[in-house]
């Protein structure tokens, strides 16, 4: 048993955590002691205060009742529960509104990822960087089923979004608070945090993290992911490129397809009145006037779209910008 002040060594409370490690977690009760271990001894060695916050994304195995057997030893180890099984996305948003430290790190709680990297990771953001990403470069998944679709993904990510890193995939990211807190996260937007984050204007880096074969349980990941992940950049491109001027897409697309079935039309309107021809029989009307229509849509679409940005701004007096530095101007 433990003497009293080891007890109260370990329950020591630190009320403002220079850095908080956000785990989520599902179904992980054989890996999250181990962890756990080798998290503290990080931590620890590298001094200062800091926090773990485990988040149990509805687990149906012994993960919770373990958290609660940590938490009561340690009280800088905090634990949230969801009320199901929401997705990696929902359980990282929820880790970081409750972290308190100036420094955010999230990393996976299978122990692929390892907690020796978060040093390296935080001194890579003292040279001035707002979100470090990690990279397995030697990573130890299947290849037909893990690697190659994810480089596959990285690369096609990269050159659609402009923001080229080698593995979005890893969840071992470090993160300065100011920068997290203002990405919203939902469907499996925890993919894209480096694109979004760029977004609010962050500096972004990488570097090569360590990462092990899984030893206990069993991955979430499925092939059909992949295409959950094609699906999603769509929407990423449009909050990355349009989501301040979505009339910009909607309306020159409109204005493209207005002037070219004004043109199928105009063309038939001259054969009609300058040389009598039938029309009745041309699919080629059809098809004009489907594109006028088509056009005049996307048109009021962009209009409509520019509206609600203006409203989703102005209501929440959110700013369209952010600011880096401040050089005598108060806060």
């Amino acid at each position: 048993m433990k003497r009293d002040n080891d007890i109260k060594k370990d329950k020591k409370l630190f009320d403002e955590p220079w850095i908080s490690v956000v785990i989520p977690v599902y179904n992980e009760a054989e890996n999250i002691p181990r962890l756990n271990s080798s998290m503290l001894v990080v931590l620890q060695n590298m001094g200062g205060p800091f926090e773990i916050i485990y988040v149990d994304d509805g687990s149906d195995d012994e993960t919770f009742p373990i958290l609660k057997k940590i938490c009561a030893q340690y009280e800088n180890i905090k634990a949230l529960r969801l009320r199901r099984n929401f997705g990696q996305s929902a359980a990282m948003s929820a880790g970081f509104d409750y972290a308190r430290g100036e420094i955010i790190v999230a990393m996976d709680g299978d122990m692929q990822n390892d907690p020796a990297d978060i040093p390296a990771l935080l001194a890579k953001l003292d040279e001035g960087y707002d979100v470090v990403n990690g990279w397995r470069k030697d990573r130890k998944d299947r290849l037909l089923s893990r690697r190659v679709p994810s480089v596959i993904a990285n690369w096609i990510i990269g050159r659609a979004t402009g923001v080229r890193l080698h593995d979005y995939g890893c969840s071992l990211k470090a993160y300065k608070a100011e920068v997290i807190k203002n990405v919203p996260l939902y469907g499996g937007l925890h993919r894209f945090i480096p694109v979004l984050a760029s977004i609010y204007g962050a500096r972004i880096t990488e570097m090569t993290v360590t990462h092990h074969p899984r030893l206990y349980g069993k991955s979430k990941y499925t092939l059909s992911r992949a295409f959950r992940v094609l699906i999603d950049l769509i929407a990423v491109i449009f909050l990355k490129f349009f989501l301040e001027r979505p009339l910009h897409i909607f309306g020159w697309s409109g204005l493209v397809l207005l002037m070219a079935g004004t043109l199928v039309d105009g063309y038939l309107a001259f054969q009609k009145i300058f040389y009598g021809a039938s029309l009745s029989n041309r699919p080629l009307l059809l098809f004009g006037t489907l594109l006028i229509l088509a056009g005049l849509q996307l048109f009021s679409m962009g209009i409509l779209a520019e509206i609600q940005v203006r409203t989703y701004y102005e209501s929440q007096g959110k700013p369209i910008y952010s600011v880096r530095d401040r050089l005598n101007i108060d806060s």
